[in-house]
């Protein structure tokens, strides 16, 4: 084995100077190298063959490890993506947990609830009449809540946060509406029609918000892997929840009167869950809220806030507020409302080549963006806003004399400004306003 390795070199060495011509057939096979990697008390016999393509094998020799410890490590491979924790952006591990929580206590619901519609309707709750109940409401009301709900995915790209708490607060309303239908059986179909209506809008919401969500923790390009896992948690997680929720069912909540005490608890713990989920979600792309909340941060302290360090200062339950340090924005408002022909003109002199326009009424400043408008535009039109709010406040006089200058100020901070908004891990190319209302100009003859 010793010939080898001094072999090298020179094998390099000819191929340069026109050796790699040879026939194969002369050159000497080269053996495979193995090695013996230990790591945590866990050896691997891992093979090495050059001359086969270059593939490695690894092979198990030894484990000491506790059981325990060998329970963990298969529990990490089969539920987190590979490389966890360095493979994901900060927050997956508390998003994972509350996730697995969420739908912990929504299947227990979704049993509960099952139950309910088969006492109304004077059923015995077996499995087969429980799915084939489950099949007709759903083919019928919640279909036409999908439909409904399918027009609102633009929204649901702008705040998937929102959007997602709110599926699963529609989804706790039906099963609430489950719970209550023993108690009003002669209005048993609309009652259960309603609530499988609003349970088929939060399926669609729900659905919707997933890719954004799963997206803000993909580090290296594993978002498959990352979507992947999070579905066999929910699916663990989901059956241990149907399992908890069938022994609550022939118990404590076997009556009508059990499932009204239990059933607010657990929705209770599940819509707590889902917040504490979407609170440790760090979505990198830029939205009206996050963007004010950049540039207020950057105004006040010259700093930019990554997507980690802003995500539990979200407000999930009012994502339109307005921001004062960040000139009080509002974006996407119809152009006819705060804008004439004649202000256009002005604005389209003072923001030469911009792709908005920004003028104040009162206390806010309202912002319109062109069609083609991006994550930049938006900043710059908000570090304009915030600039003139800051002049106006420390008396250079009102915000519409004050415009040029703010552009101005914005013009030389800008460069600077985007790229460390970049290196922060903000997605620029792009600015989710929720579909709300842009301007396009048409084309001068």
């Amino acid at each position: 084995g010793g010939a080898s390795p001094r072999r090298a070199p020179m094998d390099i060495l000819e191929k340069i100077r026109g050796g790699g011509d040879k026939p194969a057939a002369m050159e000497t096979p080269r053996r495979p190298e193995s090695w013996v990697e230990i790591s945590e008390s866990v050896s691997r016999l891992c093979s090495f063959d050059a001359g086969g393509g270059g593939g490695v094998s690894v092979k198990l020799i030894q484990d000491n490890r506790m059981a325990h410890d060998k329970l963990v490590d298969s529990f990490l491979n089969k539920f987190f993506p590979s490389g966890y924790p360095y493979s994901v952006n900060e927050g997956y591990l508390t998003y994972t947990k509350f996730r697995a929580l969420q739908h912990f206590s929504s299947a227990m619901l979704h049993v509960l609830s099952t139950q309910s519609l088969l006492f109304a309707a004077g059923l015995r709750p077996t499995p087969a009449q429980a799915t084939a109940v489950s099949w007709i409401l759903k083919d019928g009301m919640q279909h036409a809540g999908k439909l409904i709900c399918s027009g609102m995915g633009a929204r649901m790209d702008s705040e998937p946060k929102s959007w997602r708490i709110f599926a699963d607060v529609l989804y706790d309303f039906g099963t609430a509406l489950d719970f209550i239908s023993p108690l009003c059986p002669q209005l048993f179909l609309e009652v259960a029609g309603l609530g499988n209506f609003a349970k088929g809008m939060a399926v669609v919401a729900a659905r919707a918000t997933r890719l954004p969500i799963y997206s803000s923790f993909a580090k290296e390009g594993n978002l498959s892997d990352l979507f992947a896992k999070g579905e066999a948690i929910s699916t663990l997680f989901n059956v241990m929840g149907i399992g908890a929720g069938i022994g609550l069912s022939s118990t404590v909540c076997s009556t009508t009167q059990g499932k009204l005490i239990i059933g607010p608890l657990l929705s209770a713990v599940h819509i707590w869950g889902v917040v504490q989920e979407m609170r440790a979600t760090p979505i990198n792309t830029l939205n009206p809220q996050r963007t004010a909340m950049v540039v207020a941060d950057f105004i006040k302290s010259g700093k930019v806030s990554s997507p980690a360090e802003l995500r539990y200062r979200e407000d999930l339950l009012f994502p339109n507020r307005l921001i004062e340090e960040a000139g009080s924005v509002k974006v996407g408002q119809p152009f006819r409302r705060v804008l004439s022909p004649r202000l256009v003109e002005e604005l389209r002199s003072t923001f030469p080549n911009e792709k908005f326009l920004l003028t104040q009424k009162s206390d806010k400043a309202y912002m319109v963006l062109e069609q083609s408008a991006t994550g930049e535009d938006a900043l710059r039109g908000w570090l304009v806003a915030a600039f003139a709010s800051e002049m106006e406040r420390s008396g250079a006089g009102p915000r519409d004399t004050v415009l040029n200058d703010a552009y101005q100020k914005m013009e030389s901070v800008f460069p600077m400004f985007v790229s460390e908004v970049k290196s922060r891990g903000w997605y620029t190319g792009q600015f989710l306003d929720g579909n709300h209302s842009r301007i396009a100009y048409a084309k001068s003859e």
